[in-house]
């Protein structure tokens, strides 16, 4: 091999920058950053990972991104701040043959569940008894849209005969059954939603709402997904907080 052909054989020198936890060091509760964490680790890259704490942030990184809270990231030196231009830029330039592309082959698992989180916000951050009622409707209509989406079966599942016979998708994830793009969007915040509405709505997610509760466990078996997940207790605390609680 020619030094030229080993150099491109060499994966870029990639840094990702995240927010920490309570310690100063675990992974804090932020979706971006676990959104940024699961992208690199389906490509299959080889990156470091810097946990970044907020309270006492080194003046190297003030330096590095001036300004700015994590996620960040350096690629071969040059610093890239906005989440989404680094998930294009990422998809980019870690491109097949080497790496997996990783964008959705559907357009409309890109938008399912958009609006969760929104809703799921308006829900818990809420003081208002006369209300709560109409907005944890607002949240479980969209958790029914997804889980709508989830079980319907994709263009490819129809062709392929690959649902079930009543006519159910059996797709493990967004757009089939790989992660993808979508999947990195949306599975960190919905873990957000599905822990915090418990601990301070005493709120679970619908036991019949199977297609959702299949795309949760699926998840959860991958170590793409969990090992880049904040704890629960994180999760909790980054809200306690920002969850209001209901007036009297």
């Amino acid at each position: 091999m020619t030094d030229s052909a080993a150099e491109d054989d060499k994966d870029p020198d990639i840094e990702l920058f995240v927010k920490a936890g309570i310690d100063g060091e675990s992974i804090g509760n932020c979706p971006f950053s676990q959104r940024l964490f699961m992208i690199l680790w389906l490509k299959g890259v080889v990156f470091n990972v810097t946990t970044v704490d907020l309270k006492r942030k080194p003046a190297d990184l003030h330096n590095l991104a001036p300004g700015t809270h994590p996620p960040f990231l350096t690629f071969q030196g040059e610093v890239l701040t906005d989440v989404n231009k680094i998930e294009e830029y990422l998809e980019d330039r870690l491109a097949p043959p080497k790496y997996p592309k990783l964008a959705a082959k559907n357009r409309e698992s890109n938008t399912a569940g958009n609006d969760i989180f929104a809703r799921f916000s308006a829900y818990v951050k809420n003081t208002r008894p006369d209300q709560n009622r109409a907005l944890e409707r607002s949240l479980e209509k969209s958790l029914a849209k997804l889980d709508d989406y989830l079980n319907s079966p994709l263009p490819d599942e129809v062709e392929d005969g690959q649902h079930r016979g009543d006519g159910v998708s059996n797709r493990k994830y967004l757009d089939g059954d790989e992660l993808t793009l979508a999947d990195c969007n949306l599975l960190p915040k919905l873990h957000v939603v599905k822990v915090v509405a418990k601990k301070y709505r005493n709120y679970d997610l619908p036991s019949e709402f199977r297609g959702l509760w299949r795309y949760l466990g699926n998840a959860y078996s991958r170590d793409e997904f969990t090992n880049t997940c904040a704890a629960d207790m994180e999760i909790e605390e980054a809200y306690k907080d920002v969850a209001k609680r209901l007036g009297k």
